[in-house]
C-alpha cells in the first residue's frame, strides 16, 4: 500500500468530527518531521501575533493553515489546493471552530495571478508534484509585497521521493521530479526573482531513519496484511520513543545533506 492512499483513508474518517481532525493535527505534527522542520522555521521567521496577509499554496489537509490561524490569530489567511475536496473539508472545519480570518479556494498554481498581495506565502510538499515549477514560483514572487517571505519544504534529489532515479517508482507516488538540488532550486527561485535568505536540509542521517520505522514501515505492514494492522499498536510501544528522539536530533543538527530542503527566499 503506498502514502497517498493511506492519507486519503485518516481524512476521510476525521472529515464530520472537528474533534478527531484536532487530534488527526496533532498525530501529523508528531508524527511527520517535515511538520517539525516548518513550523519551527516558521517561528524563527515571524513572533507569534505577528499580523499579515498569509497565502498557504497548496493547503492539503490544512494542518499548517490551522498552525498559522492559532499562531496569527490577527493575520488574513488565503488557502488553496487543486483538490475540491480538500477544499470543502478545510471549510467546513474551519467554519465549525469559529476561524472567521481564513478563506478557501480551489486553484491551480500555475494559473493564479496575485499581484503585491501577501506578506508571506508558505508552500509544503507542493512544488514536487508541479511539473511547471518555475511559472509557479514567479507566480509567488507577484503575489508578494515588497520585502515578504517565501517558504518552501519539498524533497531533494537524494532519495526525498523515497527514489533515486527518474524511472525509481515512489513510495510517495503523483511527484513530477525526484527531488531538487540545491543548485536547482535555489537558481530557480533567483530566475523568478528572489533573493535566497536560508537553505537547509531536513531528513538527514537521523530523521531518515526516523521517517523508515516511523511512517514507511508501519505502512508497508498496514498495507500487506489486516493482521498486521492489528500489530501496529505494538510496534509503536518499542519504537515510537527512538523515532522521536531521532527526530529532534534532526531538527537540531546541522544537517549537510539530507532527503528534504527547506528555502527561505524574499521579494527586495
Amino acid at each position: 500500500m503506498k502514502y497517498d492512499p493511506i492519507k486519503k483513508v485518516f481524512g476521510n474518517a476525521v472529515e464530520n468530527s472537528p474533534f478527531l481532525r484536532k487530534i488527526f493535527y496533532a498525530l501529523l505534527d508528531l508524527m511527520f518531521l517535515r511538520s517539525w522542520h516548518v513550523r519551527k522555521k516558521v517561528r524563527e521567521l515571524y513572533p507569534a501575533n505577528t499580523k499579515m496577509d498569509i497565502f498557504d499554496a497548496g493547503m492539503g489537509f490544512g494542518q499548517y493553515t490551522y498552525f498559522m490561524a492559532k499562531r496569527f490569530p490577527e493575520s488574513r489567511i488565503f488557502a488553496v489546493d487543486v483538490k475540491d475536496e480538500q477544499v470543502r473539508d478545510c471549510e467546513k472545519f474551519f467554519s465549525e471552530c469559529g476561524y472567521k480570518n481564513v478563506k478557501f479556494e480551489i486553484a491551480d498554481l500555475t494559473k493564479i495571478d496575485f499581484k503585491d498581495r501577501f506578506d508571506f506565502v508558505l508552500s509544503v510538499d507542493v512544488m514536487e508534484h508541479i511539473v511547471e515549477d518555475e511559472l509557479v514560483f514567479k507566480n509567488f514572487y507577484n503575489a508578494l509585497k515588497k520585502g515578504g517571505k517565501l517558504l518552501v519544504n519539498t524533497p531533494s534529489d537524494l532519495g526525498g521521493s523515497d527514489a533515486h532515479e527518474d524511472d525509481d517508482e515512489s513510495f510517495i507516488e503523483e511527484h513530477a521530479r525526484v527531488g531538487y538540488s540545491k543548485q536547482d532550486i535555489t537558481d530557480k527561485l533567483k530566475r523568478a526573482g528572489f533573493e535566497i535568505e536560508s537553505f537547509d536540509y531536513s531528513y538527514g542521517k537521523f530523521g531518515t531513519i526516523s521517517w523508515r520505522f516511523g511512517i514507511k514501515y508501519p505502512i508497508l505492514m498496514a498495507g500487506a496484511s489486516k493482521f498486521l494492522i492489528l500489530l501496529l499498536p505494538i510496534y509503536y510501544l518499542f519504537t515510537l520513543w527512538f523515532v522521536l528522539i531521532l527526530m529532534w536530533l534532526d531538527v537540531h543538527t546541522d544537517n549537510k545533506e539530507g532527503t528534504g530542503v527547506l528555502v527561505v527566499a524574499q521579494k527586495k
